[in-house]
This record gives C-alpha cells, structure tokens and sequence, in this order.
C-alpha cells in the first residue's frame, strides 16, 4: 500500500521510485488511477520527441538530397534542355496559378537611362506605404510640405486597391552571378518593381490602374520635388564600386531674377523667352527640333555668370547639372553622362575657354597629322596619352549639343559660360546651339538700383546721382559694387556704404586713367620705333644700292 504522504503527492511517489533500493523490509507501492495517468503523460511526451527527431531527420535528408539533384541538374543538364524545361514548367503552372505579374525595371535600354515609369510608380507607393509596410526608407526633403518622405524596402509588399480590385506591389533586386572575386566587386543590382493581380482584370489594370499610377505618382513628386546640384565623377570611376557617373547635394543658391543686378528691360527679356520655352513642348515638336535651348553668357569675371545660372535654375524649378570636362575621358563618356540627366535640367559649363583646349584643334590639326608621320617610341607614346588626360574634342562636344543624342530626353538648357567670348571657335557659339547670347558686362546705374535695395533697404539717395555720374565713367563688376554696398559693421548704415563705395570708384576711375595714360605713352613708343626701325630700313636700302653701282662701275 502506499503511504497517505504518497497518495496527497503523486511527485513524491515519483521520486522514490528513481531512488536506489535500500536494505530493509520490502515496501510495497500500489499505483493509483492519478500515477497512472503521469506515466502515460511522460509516454506520450516521450513518443512525440522521438517522432518529431524521426520527422527532422527525414526532412534533413530530403532537403540534401533535392539540393544535390538541382546541383547536378544545374551543372550537368544541358542549357537548352533546362532552358525547355523551365518553359513548359510554367505553363503548366499557369493553368492552376490565376495571377499575373508586370515588372517595371530601375533602368531602360540596356541601363542606359534610368526609366521614368519606374520612377513615378516608386514615388507612388513611397506615399501611400508608410502605413501598410513595416520596413521603411526615410529620406530627408528640404523645404517641402513633408520633411520626410518614407518608400518601402527592398524585398517588401505592399497592397493596393483601385475600383474595388486588389493587387500587390513587391519591391526587388535581383544580383547576377559573377565568375571572379574582387574586393571592390561592381554593383550590377538590377532592381525592379513587381505587380501581381488576377487575370480576370486584365484589361482594367493595363488600361486604367497603371496610368493611374504614373499620374499619381508624378503630381507626387512635383509637390515633394527639390532641386538638386550634380557634378560629373571621374570617368574612371564609374566602374567597380563607385558606378554613379553623377553625385549630387540639394541645390539651395538663393539668387532670384528679383535679386539679380542687372538692367530691368534686360532680365524682363530673358524671363519671357524661358516662359516661351517652358511652354513651347508642342512648338519644339512641329517645327522639328528637340526640346532643348543654348544661352552662352560672357563677360568680364565677377559679372553675375554664376548668379544668372541660379536664378534661371530657381525660376525653371529645374535641376542643375554641373559638368567638368576635365573629368570627362573621352567622347563616348560624354554622350553616356548626357543620358543620365533628367529632363528639366539645365547642363552648364563654366569657362568653358579654360576646361580643355577646344579653341585652336582646328589650327593644330595639321600639325597633329605631321608628328604622326613620325615614328614613336610605343613607351613614350603611352606615357603621352597618360598624361593627356581628357580626350574630349569639339566635335565630340558639338554633337553633345545638338547632335541626335541630345535628344534623348526633353526640357533641358545648356549653358556655357566663358570671360573670353573671342577665343571660342565660331561653331560651338553659333546660333541653334548657343540660341541665346547674354552679354554680362559691368554694372550700370540700373543695376547698382538693384543692389542698394537688396543690400541697403535704400530706394533713393542723396548720393545717388554721384554714384550714376562714376559708373557712367568707370568699369566695375556688379561683384565689386555689392561688396562695397554690404555693412562692415553692425553700426555701419547705408550712408557709410555709400560713401565707400564712391571712394572705391574714384579709385577705380584714377587707376584706370592711369592705365589708360600708360597704354598710351607704351602705344606711342612702340609706333616710334616702328616709324625709326622703317627708316633705318629705308637708309640701309639705300646704301646697299649705291654700292652695287660702285662694284659695277669697277668691273
């Protein structure tokens, strides 16, 4: 029988039970209907440990044997045959899987240019995810009415609804299989967007949802859009694992057309003829020309090339593309960078006299053709195209202008900017490739109006009719007369700028006068020694002759 201690507490019981024998009188247990049921409990338990091992074991070794036949399925099965397989597999499919998908890639044309459904739809789904995905990519936007914008990552779903249809977004990479190991592999990630519906709507989502989509998702990105400011990477990074050929950083130069200094009437013609472009898509396209426009602006250095750019870019709302030839190796690396800009950009280069010596190929051309006649040692010759660095010629460049890759992509301005307008060759400043030539030359009384009111708060002076009368008389750069015009001091006032400023043109105008004074006593000198070397020409003639008489006369 079993003690009463036992029968309150069955552990008890199970306890003794694992202890060794001990020497004494036998102890006799009677099993009761609660030990009983522990026993078949610890079974139980027991027989389930021992299935679910059976079960892992079972499925460890189907999950090694189906690698190991799609192992030797990929290396041995030939590649047409697979290709065969794979084909007929997902028809088979299809007749029990009732959806379809439609992938948009990050890139068109062979990754030439980035497309633009891909983006729209992305910019899309960032606005409507921040609720329904639970990883997410924030990213900071200046001056706009959310100040961060959230996308989904990658590898996440997101569903959507339209007229009472649901479907499913799904964001994916897909990285190529490489044969080499490189510690700076190069990043060929082809990412894309995957849309899966029924195939019952059909119709409604390849007529209606995914316009819907693209709309939606460029009015989107018109609300949240910044401007940006890119500049071209060395060509000779673009590959490995710095493959953009653009960098960018948020464009936030604050000139404006209303801060401009510049002549009234002249920035009111520039404004209307971007106002024609912007809105002339139509007009571009029924004459035949791409939807792109040339402004060259030259002048004297500190005369607002560099403020015109930023106001342009901030009057457009377009981006602007800042392109260093120097960086650019050769001709077929210029083209590439074109295609990267987006529409609504503006592509500059600023002096483009000093960027690389486009101005005298023409004249050196033959002589280019004469050296190459001559044999060259093949190490120096390396060395020399070494050290030549960009291979950029004006042809490569003209077609980059208005050649027929510049139309790949619309809304775009190209501006050159250069101080020395005469050392161009005539035909990258022609008209229809620079349309537009904007002379920034030194600032006028109009233009120091502008000035006084953006730096001073001052419409009219007292000494404004002496400013007048020295700008009239002297050349000065609108950079100059604003430095002039900006307080030095907490305690300076507009009187004091002023008065600064009239000392600075009287000097000006004495140091220019003396210039000129000089030039004029050098001009003379030199056109006296060209009237005395002329005569001692003459007289040496002269005596040359008279002694060819004498020696004939001899004879």
């Amino acid at each position: 029988m079993v003690s009463e201690s036992f029968r309150a507490h069955p552990s008890e019981y199970l306890l003794a039970l694992s202890r060794p024998p001990t020497i004494g009188p036998p102890i006799i247990y009677s099993p009761t209907k609660q030990t009983t049921e522990t026993n078949r409990n610890i079974f139980v338990i027991d027989s389930v440990e021992k299935m679910m091992g059976e079960v892992w074991s079972q499925l460890g070794s189907l999950m090694a044997s189906i690698m190991f036949v799609y192992a030797m399925y990929e290396q041995f099965f030939p590649r047409h045959l697979r290709i065969h397989a794979t084909k007929y597999t997902q028809k088979f499919t299809a007749v029990f899987y009732p959806y379809i998908q439609i992938s948009f890639s990050e890139f068109s044309g062979e990754r030439l240019k980035k497309s633009e459904a891909y983006t729209a739809i992305r910019t899309y789904l960032s606005a409507n995810s921040s609720q329904r995905v639970r990883r997410l990519k924030a990213e900071e936007v200046k001056d706009s009415q959310n100040p961060l914008i959230f996308s989904m990552e990658d590898n996440e779903e997101i569903t959507d609804e339209f007229q009472g249809v649901q479907l499913w977004w799904r964001a994916s990479y897909k990285v190529p299989k490489t044969q080499s190991f490189s510690f700076y592999p190069t990043s060929e990630e082809k990412r894309f967007l995957t849309l899966t519906f029924h195939k019952r709507h059909r119709d409604l989502v390849t007529a209606s949802y995914i316009q819907h989509v693209m709309k939606q998702g460029r009015d989107i990105a018109v609300q949240n859009r910044t401007l940006k400011l890119y500049t071209n990477n060395p060509s000779k990074d673009w590959s490995g694992y710095k493959q953009t050929k653009w960098s960018h950083v948020n464009f936030e130069h604050p000139s404006t057309f209303q801060t401009l200094a510049m002549d009234p009437k002249k920035k009111e013609e520039i404004v209307d003829d971007l106002d024609r472009f912007k809105a002339g898509k139509e007009y571009y396209a029924k004459v035949g020309k791409a939807w792109k426009r040339g402004y060259l602006l030259y002048g004297p250095p500190g005369t607002g090339k560099s403020s015109m750019i930023a106001a342009m870019a901030n009057y457009m709302n377009y981006d602007v593309y800042d392109l260093e030839l120097t960086a650019v190796k050769e001709n077929t690396d210029l083209r590439k960078l074109l295609i990267e800009t987006s529409s609504k950009s503006i592509i500059v280069i600023e002096d483009i006299d000093c960027s690389i010596d486009l101005t005298g190929q023409r004249k050196k051309k033959k002589e280019k053709d004469e050296d190459e006649e001559k044999p060259k040692n093949p190490e120096k010759k390396a060395e020399e195209e070494e050290k030549k660095g960009s291979k950029v010629t004006l042809s490569g460049l003209l077609n980059f202008i208005d050649g027929i890759w510049s139309a790949c992509g619309g809304e775009r301005i190209i501006i050159f900017t250069t101080n020395f307008v005469d050392k161009l060759d005539p035909a990258l400043i022609r008209r229809g490739r620079m349309d537009k030539h904007i002379e920034m030359s030194y600032c006028g009384y109009e233009a120091f109006k502008v000035l006084a009111k953006n730096y001073l708060g001052v419409e009219s002076h007292t000494l404004f009719p002496t400013i007048e009368k020295l700008l009239g008389e002297t050349n000065m750069p609108p950079a100059d007369v604003a430095e002039n015009l900006m307080p030095k001091s907490i305690v300076a006032d507009s009187e004091l700028c002023l008065k600064s400023l009239i000392e600075s043109l009287e000097e000006a105008k004495k140091k220019a006068e003396e210039e000129a004074e000089k030039k004029a006593k050098e001009d003379e000198e030199a056109r006296l020694k060209e009237e005395l070397a002329k005569e001692e020409k003459v007289e040496a003639n002269g005596k040359s002759g008279e002694e060819v008489k004498e020696n004939g006369s001899v004879h």
